[in-house]
């Protein structure tokens, strides 16, 4: 019988370089690929670390010989470009706050790059995401992985039945502590290598700054809940719910960004007390169970990554639109930005963020 294969994206970390040991390890035969994103190549050639640098094609090579494994770098320009790139910019365009990681996964990691590896005659795709993928009876589920602080099962709701079949993440039953213990074991230069934590194609993380480079952004005022002019804005897209640094107003009291009003380029300043809120309302659903649900029933969510899971009720709309009533008022719902449930260490699903209440 031959070996399975496996097609693993390497993006010059750590995760992935020892996802790619562990696999090879188990008996599959692994072949390592790295997606070229970059969308600048000044970037591409001097940015240290991240997904998108030549640092990191190098590492990604250097793990594959040290593995001895085939290594190829596949051209996503792009549709990175299209799905992920443009995208991002237009959501900031409209006041909501995209992430553009969620996006990634959905149409490239998981979404192309899976065809991709098939037409390279693979059986399954993996990556070096801090998840597990389970298999109960006849459905593929998505749990969270052994290491709370690093799982990454947020960034993974979209994730299809079709799609979990094909998918390994061996570093999901790891530490983040024993990933790097075994990469520094089997002589990895990377093992002590830190995480990327921009957005790879904003470097220097000033979004506003890159969206400028692209869209004329005009400045525009910030009001009070009453309308009274406070002051000046740079643009929109500069600013998120929430935000409470950089905007530069003499107020004598914590000034918080509650609204942004797009149509009218406005932005609304209030106290914390008004960034609080229980109910949303999102679109773009994933039940990864491939299931609809009648009526409603309890979970936990959160409405970003760091975000601590909380206690509601989701209420299907229809198809593809949800109402998720939290027990206790949530901190900054942000549109754009993605809620999870869970049902303990299952992802049920999640959506997009379209109003909150």
């Amino acid at each position: 019988m031959s070996k399975k294969k496996v097609v693993i994206g390497l993006s010059g970390g750590v995760d992935s370089a020892v996802a790619a040991y562990l696999l090879k390890q188990e008996g599959y035969e692994v072949i390592g690929v790295m997606l070229n994103l970059s969308q600048n190549d000044e970037i591409y050639l001097l940015q240290e670390g991240g997904c998108c640098s030549l640092s990191s094609v190098l590492d990604a090579r250097k793990v594959a010989e040290l593995l001895e494994i085939p290594f190829y770098v596949l051209n996503y320009k792009n549709i990175f470009k299209e799905k992920i790139v443009d995208y991002f910019v237009e959501d900031y365009m409209v006041g909501n706050t995209p992430n553009p990681c969620i996006e990634c996964n959905r149409y490239i990691k998981f979404g192309n790059f899976l065809k991709s590896a098939k037409t390279l005659g693979a059986d399954y795709i993996a990556t070096g995401h801090y998840a597990n993928v389970e298999k109960i009876n006849d459905k593929f589920i998505l749990k969270k992985g052994k290491d709370i602080k690093k799982d990454q099962t947020y960034m993974l709701y979209t994730l299809t039945q079709n799609q979990l079949k094909y998918i390994l993440m061996p570093c999901g039953k790891y530490t983040k502590d024993q990933v790097r213990e075994i990469a520094k074991n089997i002589g990895m230069d990377i093992h002590n290598k830190k995480d990327s934590e921009e957005i790879c194609f904003v470097p220097d993380g000033n979004h506003g700054k890159f969206i400028s480079e692209i869209k004329n952004i005009e400045e525009g005022n910030f009001v009070d809940k009453s309308g009274k002019v406070l002051g000046r804005h740079k643009g929109i897209v500069y600013y998120t719910i929430g935000q409470r640094k950089g905007l530069n107003l003499s107020l004598g009291k914590p000034a918080y960004v509650i609204e942004i009003r797009p149509k009218i380029n406005e932005i609304v300043i209030g106290d914390e007390e008004d960034i609080f809120f229980k109910n949303a309302i999102i679109d773009n659903v994933n039940i990864i169970s491939g299931e609809n649900f009648e009526d409603s029933f309890d979970v936990k969510a959160k409405v970003r990554y760091q975000a601590k899971p909380c206690d509601a009720k989701i209420f299907r709309i229809d198809d593809n639109k949800i109402k998720v009533v939290f027990n206790e008022p949530q901190r900054a719902m942000t549109k754009g930005q993605s809620l999870v449930f869970y049902d303990g260490d299952i992802v049920v699903g999640g959506g997009i963020i379209r109003e909150y209440f």
